[in-house]
């Protein structure tokens, strides 16, 4: 495991290698606006699929380096995106851009531009909770390349069924929360929920082509 401090627009974002010793895909996975890099689902995703060939970047924003407790405006956030994209791609690899809730709409909305081989959208936030009238369908929808959802059964931030029809898949992590936390009365345990997010991570990265 590396690091690196890179200059965006935005400010300095850091990047934590944890690299594949036989690499054919790098997948860029940053964090949601409420939190960093140690969510468990990212934390799942660098620790088992280097194993598999796919390098892991886990990405922290510019306002997260700083100290910051509150994410910026979502332009903001694309800026920062943009700005590491090159040390991103540098391996020479094809790059997946992905991350958790507000990463995930990032790696949405900038995915064409950047020339991003495919989306991992984790818990991917459709609508503010409570306000399914304010959907961010759109984002998702225009990624314009592959693209994979995995989501949790009770994301209040939308749940599986209310996603539209659309050129991507979904993966469901049943009674799942925003970050993939389920009540210890649920007959799911939390490692088999996180396990869920990992398979279909691993599975989908292999059918790419």
């Amino acid at each position: 495991m590396t690091t690196e401090i890179i200059g965006t627009d935005a400010g300095d974002a850091r990047i934590t290698w944890h690299p594949a010793k036989k690499a054919r895909l790098v997948l860029a996975a940053s964090h949601g606006a409420g939190g960093g890099i140690g969510a468990r689902d990212l934390v799942a995703l660098a620790e088992v699929l280097p194993a598999h060939g796919v390098t892991v970047a886990l990405v922290e924003q510019p306002w997260r380096v700083a100290g910051k407790k509150v994410a910026p405006a979502p332009k903001t956030l694309d800026v920062g995106w943009r700005g590491v994209w090159p040390a991103l791609a540098a391996p020479g690899l094809p790059v997946i851009s992905g991350g958790r809730s507000a990463g995930a709409r990032v790696a949405c909305r900038t995915a064409v531009e950047l020339g991003a081989h495919a989306v991992l959208a984790l818990s991917f936030p459709l609508h503010p909770p409570g306000k399914p009238e304010k959907s961010r369908a759109e984002e998702l929808l225009g990624a314009g390349v592959p693209t994979l959802v995995v989501q949790g059964g009770n994301d209040p931030f939308g749940s599986p069924e209310e996603f539209p029809a659309g050129d991507y898949e979904l993966v469901e992590v049943p009674y799942g929360d925003h970050g993939f936390a389920v009540a210890k009365r649920a007959p799911l345990g939390q490692e088999e929920a996180v396990a869920i997010v990992t398979d279909a991570a691993l599975k989908w990265a292999g059918s790419l082509g």
